[in-house]
């Protein structure tokens, strides 16, 4: 049985999946006296299967690199590809299991290193830690990247979590749809998730700046220009509110609206889509960073909740 990991206090009760990829299995909100799931739970037979998670780590880079390849310092880097569009997506720490460096009732870190594994789909080692930690009503989300090379490289950092669509409120009946509010001003034109271009001014689907109801068309959009700290809010009408409170180094967002399933997805990450090769071609504001030898780069998120009763 893969060993679930749970945190809680009297507004949070998380659980995480350290041999599945250091993701998490679930996320629940105290709402009227009850546990209610706001992060897509993870079915106890899929305990294993990262995709199937509440959320998993992005590192040492977010969403996809166009073709698994990418060029760095004169150099062309070809990953493997682990996706069936051909790209290299979601970084590699979600391909191994994670140890559990330290823990707490409210707390726990968990670390990923890379040169204890084979077959890391990165040219240099590096050692990440991610740290979840609840503190009243904040479920704060720290990441943190260590460069375990002898060289400078470039890197990027997120998670994706998945929530629900609808909650499932004991004695509440379904009400008013699910409301978003993303506090960007920009995102990149792509196709199949790939940029074509430089960001621009979001608009029609894209346009979530003022609070309205998810829809039930497909988007997959990657947001830049933060207008705020608050990076994101999801408000379930008659239930509660969440605020994603994110870090400057969170420059992005993924939001992914799928259709005809009852979740949907807002990552805050360090970097654009394809952020490596954008950042090789001299784009602007990819987000990416560089980490020195023997250099420790961080960054975290919260979600705080806001019950309505």
């Amino acid at each position: 049985m893969t060993h679930v990991v749970t945190l809680e206090n009297e507004h949070w009760q998380v659980g995480l999946v350290p041999a599945t990829g250091g993701s998490v299995a679930f996320g629940r909100v105290l709402v009227g006296g009850e546990w209610v799931d706001v992060l897509r739970p993870t079915p106890e037979e899929s305990l294993a299967d990262v995709w199937s998670t509440a959320s998993f780590p992005l590192v040492p880079w977010s969403n996809r690199i166009r073709d698994a390849a990418f060029r760095w310092a004169g150099k062309d880097y070809q990953l493997r590809v682990n996706f069936q569009d051909g790209t290299a997506i979601h970084g590699t720490g979600i391909e191994f299991p994670w140890a559990v460096a330290a823990q707490t009732p409210t707390s726990v870190t968990l670390e990923f290193v890379s040169r204890a594994v084979y077959g890391v789909n990165f040219p240099w080692p590096f050692t990440a830690r991610f740290t979840y930690e609840l503190d009243a009503e904040r479920f704060t989300w720290h990441m943190e990247i260590t460069n375990d090379a002898h060289e400078t490289f470039p890197a990027g950092l997120g998670h994706h979590p998945y929530f629900l669509r609808e909650l499932s409120v004991p004695g509440v009946a379904p009400g008013e749809p699910t409301r978003l509010q993303i506090n960007c001003v920009a995102s990149y034109p792509v196709i199949e998730c790939l940029p074509t271009g430089p960001p621009q001014e979001v608009s029609g689907r894209l346009d979530f700046r003022h609070m309205k109801p998810l829809g039930e068309e497909f988007m997959d959009g990657c947001f830049t220009g933060r207008t705020s700290s608050t990076l994101a809010t999801i408000d379930y009408p008659g239930a509660v509110t969440i605020d994603v409170e994110a870090g400057a180094l969170l420059e992005h967002a993924v939001v992914y609206l799928p259709v005809d399933v009852p979740f949907f997805a807002v990552e805050p990450v360090t970097n654009g889509n394809d952020g490596f090769n954008l950042e090789a071609a001299g784009s602007e504001g990819t987000g990416v960073f560089l980490v020195q030898p023997g250099e420790t780069r961080s960054t975290a998120f919260t979600l705080v909740a806001q019950p309505h009763a």
